[in-house]
Order: C-alpha cells, then structure tokens, then sequence
C-alpha cells in the first residue's frame, strides 16, 4: 500500500479497521491481533520523480549485497544522493538528453546475462531477488537503469566542455597550503621489449577454414550463430552471450577492421573471415539501429609453436645480453627490435592507463606487472617473461626494465605537472555541477517529506 501524503507514517489497522472487523466478528475485538504496519510513504518529490521510503530502504539493501562498507551512510546523505540522481534525470529530459529504449534494453540484458552466470540460472536470480517472475524484474532493471544513464548523461554534459589552462593549474596549486600539498606515492618508470611470435601460414588457414565451415553451416543449414559462438568463440568478453555486442558504433572501441566489417553487412549477414591483431573472426549483424548495430562475432586463433615461442625468447636473450654489454641502449633496442607499436617508438616505455602518463604508482600498480619489476635493481633488465596478450592476442615474451624511480613526495609543480593539472580540473568540474545544482534546485519543483525535514543535506533540498 502506498500513502500519498509526504510522510512516511506509522499507523495502526485499529483506526482504518475496526467498524469492518466488528461487523465481521461477532467477538470482541482482541487488540493483540493488530500490529503497527508502516506504510510505504512519500520521502520526496523531484520534478516528475517520486522517492518512497522504500527506495531508501532498498538502496541500503543493494549496497550492503554489493560489498560496499555502509557505515558511514545514513539515512538523510542516502536520500540527499537519491534526490540528487532524479534532478539530473529530470533535467535530462527538459533538455532532450535522451537514452534510447534499446540502449536500456540492452544494459539490462547484460546485467541479467552477467547474474545469471554468477548465480547459475534464472529461477535462482529470481529467488535471490524475491522476484515474482522474469517479466517484473526486467521492468524494474529497466526504471533503475533508465534512471541511472539519464544521471550520468546529464552529468557528463554538464562537464564536457570544461577545460584547464595551465594558468588555472599554477593558481589551483599555489593556493594549496604548503602543509596541506598532497603526498604521492612512490613510482616507477618501466620500459619494455617485445617479441611476439606470428602464427605459421598453415595454422592461419586451419582457422580461416574452420571459419568457412561454420559460416556455411549457418548459411545452409540454419544452424544458430550463438550457439556456434558459445561453442567455438575464443573471445572470453562475450563467448557466453553467444558472441553478441550491442549497441556498437563507428566510434566504439573495437578494431577497424572489424568494424569496417561490421558496418558493410545488412541485418542477418554472415561476414567472410577477418583478421585483426586478435585473430580471425566471421560476424553476423544480429539488428540494426539507426547508427548502432548489435554484432555477433566468432573468434578463432591461429596456434603459436612451441618453436616460435623458443626463438622469440631466444631473441631476448640475445637482445638483453647486448644491451648489457653495452652495443645500445635499452630504449635503441626498443625502437630496432620491439613488436610493440604503441611502445617502441618511446625508448619502450609504459603507459599508465589510468591517466596515460608514464609513471606507476607502486600501491596502485596492476598486480602482475608489480610482481614483475618489484625486484629489479636500477639498469638492471629482467629475464625473458611469457605473458598472454590481454587484448586475447596470442602469447608473447617480454623484457623489462624499470628507468627511473620517484620515492614518496610531497607533490612537486613541475615533476608531478600532469597529476596536478587532474586535481585541478577535478575541482573545477565539481564546482561547475555545484553551481548547476544550485540554480536547478530553485528552478525544479522539489518537496521534502515531514520526517526528512530536519536532515542535515549538503544540498538545500528544503527550500524556504
């Protein structure tokens, strides 16, 4: 039951019952019959999103489910950030920032795929989510997802034009108390060399035939295309979905090749083999919309011989060895013999992904990598190491050498120019949606229920 006042209220069935229950028992009412029901009240009202108490409740509930620590969560700062997520949503939509029924659809297949993997069926997903049947619960994935990508839209637009000149990032860290700068941790620079052994011609053609051959099952036996992918689909990102990407675009991060491909195809057209840096794939266009297309692919990959990884390390050997002795530095070896495009052209030097500069902090390294450099001394380089390309590319040998190390330190304006200029842009984008949300909350219908009145919020939610 729902009340439709704004707040959440404590009533007693005695008061709403007790002419009905007289009249339906001759008895005398035994009052220890009749509990306290809370009923689902109004928390809040945003533009045309309405807050229940039970959608604080439940947003406690899915927390706690997901691992996160909610002890310092409290009721006031989880409806704040609720109320705060529907002004964007409502904005969105006074502003035409719209997100497609299929876009929403389709994160929400997703999800249910990905639940259905962890958990094992779709009656145990169910269960565990004391859903009624699947129909219900794709409704609701459907209201939160929708909800949730209108948010984030409407956040990332107000955000995108927002640049940093370098006169901003000076005064952002001048006006940073000498004892209040920020400390980094300690980093390192790693540089390396790569060789990475090419399948042999034959091996290339068994995967092209193999290929052809389900390509010509599905064309004249119209056997499925996800079951083919389940089956034989070496790509781990979507082998259980039965190969499917949804929602791609030109601009969507996947190899040209195969996305000249994918966009040359009608719906329901099985490609010829393709190869990429990957391997070889067919795909099937499984629906087109406008500029977005869902794909079906089936990855295959040619086999590397144990030969051809003997050499690769055998090369690296050589390399190291000469490299010690002097013949050329580390970063000429790179650029001369490396197989890595993105890195030998500088002197073979990492990237960090997390902000594309060349530095790794150790505390935030990726595991692997640490494991890998953590003992080498300066100029000292690593013996051969076999590493899976992580792009799901064949196997490769690498070295390693870590170039330059940076102890812990308070931060420095023109050593660590990149991780400041982040801080800064950082701070301007967050005042940036602080003023929006300011002049959106006094331009949007918004109520606050009675109980929530007294709430502490970091926004001024209840106006005066």
């Amino acid at each position: 039951m729902f009340c439709v006042g704004l707040m959440a209220q404590e009533t007693t069935s005695e008061d709403a019952s007790e002419d009905t229950a007289m009249k339906e028992s001759p008895m005398k009412k035994d009052s220890t019959n009749f509990k306290k029901v809370k009923l689902d009240g109004i928390a809040a009202v945003v533009g045309d999103y309405v807050i229940l108490d039970s959608d604080i409740e439940k947003t406690l509930i899915d927390l706690k489910s997901q691992g996160a620590s909610t002890e310092d969560i409290t009721h006031c700062g989880l409806l704040g950030k609720l109320m705060e997520d529907r002004l964007y949503a409502h904005q969105a939509v006074q502003d035409s920032i719209l997100v497609s029924d299929d876009e929403v659809n389709a994160t929400g297949e997703r999800q249910l795929q990905s639940l259905v993997q962890q958990i094992g069926s779709m009656e145990k997903v169910l269960k565990y989510y004391k859903k009624e049947d699947e129909q219900s619960f794709r409704e609701e994935l459907y209201k939160i997802n929708k909800l949730r990508m209108l948010s984030e839209k409407m956040q990332q637009d107000i955000i995108s034009e927002i640049e940093i000149t370098p006169e901003e990032v000076r005064q952002f860290y001048n006006k940073i108390p000498e004892n209040e700068r920020p400390v980094f941790g300690a980093e390192l620079e790693i540089a390396q060399i790569v060789k990475a052994p090419e399948p042999s011609k034959e091996e290339k053609q068994k995967v092209i035939d193999k290929l052809n051959e389900i390509k010509a099952d599905i064309e004249d036996n119209d056997a499925s295309f996800s079951v083919k992918a389940i089956l034989y689909s070496q790509d781990p990102g979507s082998k259980t979905k039965g190969g499917l990407y949804t929602s791609i675009t030109k601009e969507s991060g996947f190899y040209k090749e195969w996305k000249d491909v994918a966009f040359s195809l009608k719906e329901g057209e099985v490609s010829d083999p393709v190869e990429t840096p990957v391997g070889f794939h067919i795909l099937y266009i499984d629906k087109i919309r406008g500029q977005e297309r869902d794909v079906r692919h089936i990855l295959l990959q040619p086999e590397i011989s144990q030969d051809a990884l003997d050499e690769a390390k055998r090369e690296l050997d050589s390399i190291r060895q000469k490299v010690i002795d002097g013949q050329f530095t580390f970063a000429e070896a790179a650029l001369n013999f490396s197989d890595e495009k993105e890195t030998k052209f500088d002197g073979g030097l990492l990237r960090n992904p997390q902000d594309f500069s060349s530095r790794f902090e150790l505390t935030k390294m990726d595991p692997t990598l640490y494991n890998q450099v953590r003992d080498l001394k300066d100029d000292e380089i690593s013996y051969p190491i076999l590493e899976a390309d992580p792009r799901g590319g064949t196997s490769k040998y690498k070295i390693l050498k870590v170039t330059n190390r940076f102890d812990e330190h308070v931060a420095d304006f023109a050593k660590d120019y990149t991780k400041i200029q982040q801080l800064a842009l950082t701070e301007k984008q967050y005042n940036a949606i602080k003023e929006w949300m300011e002049d959106h909350i006094e331009d949007t219908y918004i109520s606050v229920g009675d109980a929530n009145r007294d709430c502490d919020f970091a926004n001024n939610w209840v106006k005066n």
